[in-house]
């Protein structure tokens, strides 16, 4: 897992999950690894420039040999795991159009009545409930990884509920995108698209500011950090009146992450009267105070900048061109195909494999324009904690530099990650990137010498 990443997570991806996540099946964090790492070898081979530390331990993001090589596997086994998971979506979903069963459902669902949306009510969750299942095995074969890497301690029992509280919510808020926008493709065939993105903005919108209080809650337990961690309260409110925004307390939380998981993170989420700061306890325990400031800069960064707002103006941008396109190929694919897989149209329930297919297609080439917009803001985030703990420390970019090392230690980051895996999947820089900008923040930049004439 990268820094921070949960912002991202609901400053993107939680608004995509309007008509990507919400009618695709559930993917998955691109992080796995193998049953067991490769035999380990001498440092000078194996790790070539990130596992030897230099004079100064924080210039470059460095692992011992035995956790480099995990750290390697770790995530490499992880990248070929998420294009698997790809794949595998898309193959299932084909396999259901190809064989008819989806028409199947659709011809069993209006069989029972013939109203449109309880038609839906028969229809969707059965699909999805369907496609959640077929995933499944792969979502099971990485927690079997996480839990074996020690990067997940959460029991299979507490896993399974979590699996199946998320799939139900998924189900929920598919039956109701689903029956607004086929109402919608029945109203106005050839206009559906540019109203269904109007739609998204107030459905978006209010998922967003209902999340922090209602779904995160039944995943993690969350505190507010002044019963726990007074101490931290003042610390922050510091920061905060340093920035010019003060923060109260009541928007600063602790979750429990400890019971689930040995990661690192901290993130901020929520719309109005819901933004907040989430600290996760393991960050405390595991990080020095100075470096858990740091975190909550960057956080705070997220905070000023407004990127969650800004994402969201991203997301409406992409969500324009992908609807439209959706539509396009719809089209198409129905007069292509359509005959074939049962589906007498584009308003046809069973027209909605096509677009899942579409939309999972869409997701996958989209995936590098997201991250390119989230890298940019994680390192906007990553210059403002800098600025902001300058002075506060004698050693500010050793703080911050040391805070990378610490979470990479923890969370197994990548030391060299390939360019391509970068460009397509990683949310954030890397993470020896963004040490070395913490550690050189604010210096001169180095100048080559030339040697002097004879």
């Amino acid at each position: 897992m990268h820094l921070f990443a949960a912002s991202r997570f609901r400053s993107r991806s939680l608004w995509l999950a309007l008509l990507v996540i919400s009618l695709a099946p559930a993917g998955f964090s691109a992080r796995a690894i193998p049953l067991q790492t490769a035999p380990a070898t001498s440092q000078e081979t194996t790790a070539p420039a990130s596992a030897s530390p230099s004079q100064n331990p924080t210039a470059t993001y460095h692992l011992s040999p035995e956790k480099y090589q995990k750290a390697v596997a770790y995530s490499r086994a992880g990248y070929r795991l998420y294009f698997l998971s790809v794949f595998w979506n898309l193959a299932v979903i084909l396999t259901l159009l190809r064989s008819g069963l989806i028409a199947k459902l659709r011809g069993f669902a209006e069989s029972r009545s013939p109203s449109h949306f309880l038609q839906a009510v028969l229809f969707v969750p059965t699909l999805f409930a369907l496609l959640a299942l077929l995933h499944l095995p792969i979502r099971l074969y990485w927690h079997h990884l996480s839990l074996y890497y020690q990067q997940s301690i959460q029991p299979w029992g507490s896993w399974l509920w979590d699996w199946t509280k998320a799939e139900l919510l998924s189900i929920a808020l598919a039956l109701l995108v689903v029956t607004l926008l086929f109402a919608l493709i029945r109203s106005k065939p050839r206009s559906w698209w540019p109203f269904a993105r109007l739609g998204a903005i107030p459905l978006s919108l209010f998922l967003g500011f209902i999340t922090p209080w209602y779904v995160d809650p039944l995943f993690n337990k969350f505190r507010p950090l002044q019963e726990s961690h007074p101490q931290l309260i003042q610390s922050i409110g510091e920061l905060s009146r340093r920035a010019g925004i003060p923060i109260p307390p009541d928007r600063m939380f602790l979750m429990e992450a400890s019971a689930k998981t040995n990661a690192i993170n901290a993130y901020v989420t929520g719309l109005g009267a819901s933004k907040r700061i989430v600290i996760w306890d393991t960050s405390i325990r595991k990080t020095k105070p100075e470096e858990l400031l740091f975190i909550v800069g960057h956080e705070m960064g997220h905070y000023v900048l407004g990127h969650v707002l800004k994402g969201f103006a991203y997301f409406l941008a992409l969500l324009f061109f992908a609807l439209f396109l959706a539509y396009r190929l719809l089209q198409w694919m129905i007069a292509r195909w359509g005959s074939a897989w049962g589906i007498r149209g584009q308003s046809d329930w069973a027209g909605l494999g096509v677009l899942l297919l579409l939309l999972n297609i869409m997701s996958f080439f989209g995936e590098p324009i997201g991250n390119a917009i989230s890298r940019m803001q994680e390192h906007a985030a990553d210059a403002y904690g800098l600025q902001l703990i300058q002075g506060l420390f004698p050693n500010a970019n050793e703080v911050a530099a040391h805070s990378f090392q610490a979470l990479g230690e923890e969370d197994l980051d990548d030391p060299n990650p390939p360019k391509f895996i970068v460009l397509w999947l990683y949310s954030h820089p890397p993470l020896n990137d963004r040490l070395q900008f913490a550690h050189d923040f604010g210096r001169p930049p180095k100048t080559k010498t030339s040697p002097a004439p004879n």
